[in-house]
């Protein structure tokens, strides 16, 4: 593989603005603690909430898009909680309000890695062979709480690729909340004036508080190029995990689910493209250490157990194999990226080749890693750990982006040709 110079690092100066919660209910000495606060804000004379907010607005004002909106959100949030309607509050007095109920969060500043790559629904203006590329990362900040954060690019023939810069700004998606088959299902929606490069999808549900870890986006064909952008990620509580879906036509609203049946209990699934023999399908590490091949007639519930697909046959493998993205339709077969585990908790990139018609054939598999973490890329967060989530083909080339210790993202490019000639 061939290895780019560029690299995607944490960044502690990346803060979305968040809500701040104070536990509403929760009693304290002199009453209860955000009713306090509130009253505290309201006793102030207007010139002094007045030179209060200033302070605010030289602090964070060029530090987030649409502040003063959002403080006056936050302050209808609280309104509805703590029943203040009735208050008759200044429009300062209400962002003053609104901003104690808020806090800059650094989504970003302990790693940014494990991305996957799709191409965009937005392929207008790309000539000469290039392709508009969108890049999700799973990036981890205050609490260790993983949110998923988005690149967008462009991917030329040959393999060069440019990503589009990020300006100062980076918002949190909205979201709502309904129930599906018992269980909390999300739809999250990009701010509209924000770009997807500089938008944040925080956890939600209780099922996904500890963090949205590791998503695999696929771009599925439902038939005659209809096409839905669909991931498959962990949602972690901080005690259990589960495996959800993300799914989206444009990338301005997503619907995250729950995967419902015994497979979604596990973690690791990657769903193939397309349909295979009429049924979806995916690959997924259901016990741990090795890949099994999973089918199902709904799209949202797995109850197969699947079928044993690969086991650790190599040294680099020896502790656990995993699928590392959505397989890749070629001209060989279904193009299956993988990791292993083995000496040291060693984590390297492997391949397969799977039958096009029946991918519970294997065809082929990489002998040897087609990459390791090597020299500075070993250490980190979690060293000696290289981990993608997927690549994407243009032509017969591939672009890896790929974590590096936990801690960075970086990119490799390589021939479809060259992959099949290390596999045996």
């Amino acid at each position: 593989m061939r290895i780019s110079a560029d690299r995607l690092l944490a960044d502690p100066s990346r803060v979305v603005l968040r809500p701040f919660h104070l536990g509403w209910q929760a009693p304290t000495a002199d009453g209860n603690r955000a009713q306090t606060l509130v009253e505290d804000i309201a006793s102030l004379t207007e010139d002094q909430a007045e030179i209060e907010y200033r302070r605010v607005q030289q602090d964070f004002a060029e530090r987030h898009w649409q502040t003063e909106r959002m403080f006056l959100e936050r302050y209808a949030e609280v309104c509805e909680v703590l029943d203040l309607d009735g208050k008759d509050f200044s429009d300062t007095r209400r962002k003053l309000i609104g901003s104690y109920f808020c806090h800059e969060y650094t989504f970003a500043a302990a790693a940014l890695m494990n991305p996957s790559i799709v191409p965009s629904p937005d392929q207008s203006g790309m000539g000469d062979g290039a392709c508009r590329f969108i890049m999700s990362l799973r990036a981890v900040g205050e609490g260790h709480i993983s949110s998923i954060a988005f690149r967008e690019g462009i991917l030329q023939p040959g393999g060069e690729f440019s990503l589009w810069p990020q300006n100062s700004f980076a918002t949190a998606a909205d979201s709502a909340i309904a129930e599906v088959g018992g269980d909390e299902a999300v739809t999250v929606y990009r701010e509209e004036d924000s770009s997807l490069s500089n938008t944040v999808i925080f956890p939600v549900t209780e099922q996904q508080a500890g963090g949205l870890e590791d998503l695999r986006l696929v771009r599925f064909d439902h038939g005659d190029k209809d096409y839905e952008w669909i991931g498959t990620y962990t949602a972690y509580s901080g005690r259990s995990i589960r495996s959800e879906l993300m799914r989206t036509r444009d990338f301005k609203s997503f619907q995250l689910e729950p995967i419902l049946g015994r497979a979604g209990r596990n973690k690791g699934m990657a769903l193939f493209p397309q349909t295979i023999g009429g049924r979806y399908a995916m690959v997924g590490r259901q016990d741990g250490k090795n890949l099994f091949l999973l089918y199902s007639d709904d799209l949202a519930t797995w109850d197969d157990d699947g079928q044993l697909l690969m086991t650790p046959k190599y040294p680099w493998e020896f502790i656990q194999i995993g699928n590392c993205g959505s397989p890749i339709l070629t001209d060989h077969g279904w193009l299956l990226f993988t990791h292993g585990v083995g000496a040291m908790r060693r984590y390297s990139l492997g391949c397969a080749l799977l039958d096009r018609d029946d991918p519970s054939k294997v065809l082929a598999r990489s002998k040897v890693p087609v990459l390791t973490a090597e020299d500075d890329d070993r250490s980190g967060y979690v060293p000696n750990v290289v981990y993608t989530c997927g690549a994407m083909q243009l032509g017969q080339e591939l672009l890896v982006p790929y974590g590096i210790s936990d801690s960075a993202v970086g990119f490799a490019t390589c021939s479809i040709d060259d992959l099949m000639q290390i596999m045996e």
